[in-house]
C-alpha cells in the first residue's frame, strides 16, 4: 500500500478502442497490484476488468469537429467535474487511454498538481496537428506509444515515451482460420463473403449507413450470390442500421447482422469494407483485403484536411509508408466506387497474396507483448511496484 492506503489510479477512455486497450493494461496491473483501485471512465471491458466508471462512456465517443461541437459543453463539463474529482482525491498516477481531445486538458491540470499522468496511444501527431506534440509535452509525464515510427517524434520534443505495440496484434491470430470460422458462423464453406463495417458510433452510422447498404446493393445487382456480414457493437447501431435498410427497401439483400463479432465477420469474410480508424489495422491484422472509405460533415472534413499531413488515412497504409489499400472517402465514397473496388478486389488473387503478405509483417512488427510493457513502463512511476 501507498502510506498505509490501497493505490489508486485514475483511467479514462473515450471509445470502445479505448476500451479494450484498458482493459488490458488494467489486468496486466491487477496481476501486480491486485489490491488496487481504478477510477475514471470506462468501457464495459474496463468495468469487467475492474474498474470503477463515473460517467458513461459514451458520452465521449464523438467524431468529426461538428459533431464534437454540439456536445461540447456537456464534454467539457464533464472533464471539469473529473478535474475536481481527482483533486480533491488525487490518485496516485492518471491514465489517459487515446481521446486526447479530452484527456490531455486534464492531464496537464493534474501533472501541475504533481500526478504523474501517462497518455496511452499517441495522438496522431504524425498524421495532422503536429503542433500537439508541445501540448504533450506539458500534459503528460510518459507516453505509451502503439506504432514503431512514433518514439522518435517524441523522443526529438524531449518526452520521456515507450514503444509498447499494439494489443490487438497480441491478440489476433496470425494465420486466421476461414472454414473454421464460417463453420462456426454456419456459413457456406464455398462462395464469396464480404465483410462491411460502418463504424462503432452512431454518430458514424448517420454518414455511413446508407452508403454501406446502397453499396451492397449494388454489388449483389452484380453478383446475387455475394454474402455480406455486418458486425454492430451496439443496440444503438444495430436499431440504426436496420432502420436504414427498411428505408432503402434493401431486406432482401443477402446479409446478416452480427451483434459484435467484428473479429468473426471479418475472418469468415474474403474482402472487407472498413470505415476508416481502428478496425482497419484489425482488418489487417486479420490478413484481409480491404477498402476504406469514410464520410464527415462536409465542413469537419475539410478542416480535417487542411491540418492533414499524409495522402493516406488508413492505419495499414499509414504503417506501409504507401497506398497498399484503396481509401474512399467524402466525395469519392459513393456506392459505384465502393462496389467496383471491392469487386476488383474480390477476384485478384495475385493482389489478395500481396495484401496478405504485408500484413503478416505488420503483425510482426506490432506484436511486443503490449499489456506487459504498458504495465511495466507504468508500475516505474508508482510509489509501490507491488510483487512480481
Amino acid at each position: 500500500m501507498a502510506g498505509g492506503r490501497r493505490l489508486r489510479i485514475g483511467i479514462v477512455a473515450g471509445e470502445a478502442s479505448g476500451d479494450l486497450l484498458g482493459s488490458h493494461l488494467v489486468a496486466a496491473l491487477r496481476e501486480k497490484l491486485p489490491d488496487a483501485e481504478f477510477v475514471g471512465i470506462a468501457g464495459p471491458k474496463m468495468q469487467a476488468a475492474g474498474t470503477q466508471t463515473l460517467f458513461p462512456m459514451e458520452k465521449l465517443a464523438v467524431r468529426g469537429y461538428l459533431e464534437v461541437l454540439r456536445h461540447f459543453a456537456e464534454i467539457l463539463a464533464i472533464r471539469r467535474e473529473l478535474k475536481r474529482y481527482f483533486l480533491a482525491s488525487p490518485p496516485d498516477l492518471f491514465i489517459g487511454v487515446d481521446a486526447p481531445d479530452f484527456n490531455l486538458g486534464l492531464e496537464k491540470a493534474l501533472k501541475s498538481h504533481g500526478i504523474p499522468t501517462i497518455h496511452y496511444v499517441s495522438p496522431s501527431v504524425w498524421a495532422w496537428r503536429r503542433e500537439r506534440v508541445k501540448t504533450i509535452a506539458r500534459s503528460v509525464t510518459h507516453i505509451l506509444a502503439l506504432f514503431p515510427f512514433e518514439p522518435e517524434i517524441y523522443e526529438a520534443a524531449g518526452v520521456p515515451v515507450s514503444y509498447v505495440g499494439h494489443p490487438m496484434a497480441d491478440v489476433l491470430p496470425q494465420h486466421p482460420d476461414r472454414a473454421a470460422m464460417r463453420a462456426q458462423l454456419k456459413l457456406a464453406a464455398q462462395g464469396n463473403i464480404i465483410a462491411l463495417l460502418p463504424g462503432s458510433r452512431q454518430s458514424e452510422l448517420h454518414y455511413m449507413a446508407e452508403l454501406i447498404i446502397r453499396t451492397a446493393q449494388k454489388i449483389a445487382s452484380v453478383d446475387p450470390d455475394i454474402q455480406f456480414l455486418v458486425p454492430l457493437v451496439s443496440r444503438e447501431t444495430r436499431d440504426f442500421f436496420e432502420a436504414a435498410l427498411y428505408r432503402l427497401g434493401a431486406e432482401a439483400l443477402p446479409l446478416t447482422i452480427l451483434f459484435g463479432h467484428a473479429h468473426a465477420a471479418l475472418t469468415a469474410a474474403n474482402v472487407a469494407l472498413v470505415a476508416s480508424g481502428t478496425a482497419t489495422l484489425e482488418t489487417a491484422l486479420l490478413k484481409r483485403p480491404m477498402v476504406i472509405t469514410y464520410k464527415l460533415s462536409r465542413l469537419s472534413a475539410f478542416l480535417m484536411r487542411r491540418k492533414g499531413y499524409l495522402p493516406y488515412v488508413g492505419l495499414p497504409n499509414i504503417l506501409a509508408g504507401r497506398f497498399v489499400v484503396p481509401e474512399l472517402l467524402q466525395e469519392d465514397a459513393t456506392p459505384g466506387n465502393l462496389a467496383q473496388a471491392l469487386l476488383n478486389l474480390l477476384h485478384d488473387t495475385q493482389v489478395q497474396n500481396g495484401l496478405e503478405a504485408e500484413f503478416q509483417r505488420m503483425h510482426v512488427s506490432l506484436r511486443q507483448n503490449t499489456a506487459q510493457r504498458a504495465c511495466e513502463a507504468v508500475l516505474q512511476y508508482l510509489p509501490q511496484r507491488g510483487k512480481a
